[in-house]
């Protein structure tokens, strides 16, 4: 998938598309702790893109879109399958026993993941300003981390939550290797391949196949369903079809804010002493290697063989 700035109105358009993809993505985590209480973690994804895939098939035949054929095809399912199968079932897992905000400051290494991913793959170039941006936020997601550090954190959900962080990283940098697709389209057949996964490795898994009881968990799983699927892909999307992998991956930066706001808030998570200056480094970061004017000149000047 290519793409590229636009002109000033469109690139302001993107950076709204990116700030509120930031914001509404920083509830998701928070419900996904609200639905692991009643239901165990494949099957509770399963339950989320199962009914998000439903809404993205009716969207799609209500736009009249066809379904992608050929290499597009190909791409949808591989970004189902990574996204919505494996980095899910992942983080899921990951967040039985991580706190929400620790479980999503973890997946604001994801920038680092990006670029050092598509650097490898020849996608992107190691810009010195990209790098330092990225430099400056994992400093400030260290910081940020600082109290939960000092817990016993289990072993096998950190090495869950690095890993779904490996496969979000992928995934940015994989989609844009096949033809454009809409993004409803490209979300209603990753969606339902995806849901199509976790069906089955919860079946495997012996899962209970079980819906919740409590209004709390319900209304997790509404937010996580409709905003944290529909919307918040469709806007990961939009933005990740007009800038480069790496700089798109920053949104995962700027999520943690929100999810531990919210997570102090409704889940009683502890709040570290670290989390202003934190968040400046990130803010910091986040513009140094993504927002600012000079990055997106960089992107303009990208060979085109890195760009296809």
């Amino acid at each position: 998938m290519s793409g590229s700035p636009g002109g000033g109105g469109s690139e302001r358009l993107v950076v709204a598309a990116f700030a509120g993809n930031a914001l509404f993505a920083g509830a998701n985590a928070v419900g996904v702790r609200l639905s692991n209480r009643e239901l165990d973690p494949l099957w509770g994804a399963s339950v989320r893109f199962g009914l998000a895939a439903i809404l993205m098939l009716l969207l799609m035949a209500a736009l009249r879109l066809r379904v992608p054929r050929g290499r597009a095809l190909t791409g949808a399912l591989l970004y189902g399958a990574l996204n919505f199968g494996a980095a899910f079932a992942l983080f899921y897992y990951a967040l039985v026993e991580l706190q929400a905000g620790f479980g999503q400051i973890l997946l604001a290494l994801m920038p680092l993941a990006t670029l050092l991913l598509a650097v490898a793959q020849r996608q992107e170039r190691l810009h010195a300003s990209a790098f330092a941006g990225i430099v400056l936020a994992v400093v400030g997601v260290a910081v940020m981390s600082r109290a939960p550090l000092r817990e016993s954190i289990p072993p096998l959900s950190l090495l869950a939550a690095l890993g779904s962080v490996l496969c979000f990283a992928q995934v940015a940098v994989i989609v844009r290797r096949f033809p454009d697709v809409h993004p409803v389209a490209m979300n209603a057949v990753g969606m339902t391949t995806g849901a199509t996964l976790l069906v089955a490795g919860a079946v495997l898994a012996g899962d209970p196949i079980v819906l919740p009881e409590s209004a709390a968990t319900w209304a997790g799983i509404a937010y996580v369903v409709v905003v944290g699927s529909v919307v918040v892909f469709l806007l990961y999307l939009y933005v990740l079809r007009h800038w480069v992998a790496s700089r798109t991956a920053y949104v995962f930066v700027l999520v943690p804010f929100v999810t531990v706001a919210l997570s102090a808030w409704i889940d009683d998570e502890p709040v570290g002493a670290g989390l202003v200056f934190g968040g400046a480094l990130v803010l910091a970061g986040v513009y140094v290697g993504a927002l600012r004017p000079g990055r997106v000149a960089a992107e303009q000047r990208e060979p085109a063989l890195l760009r296809e």
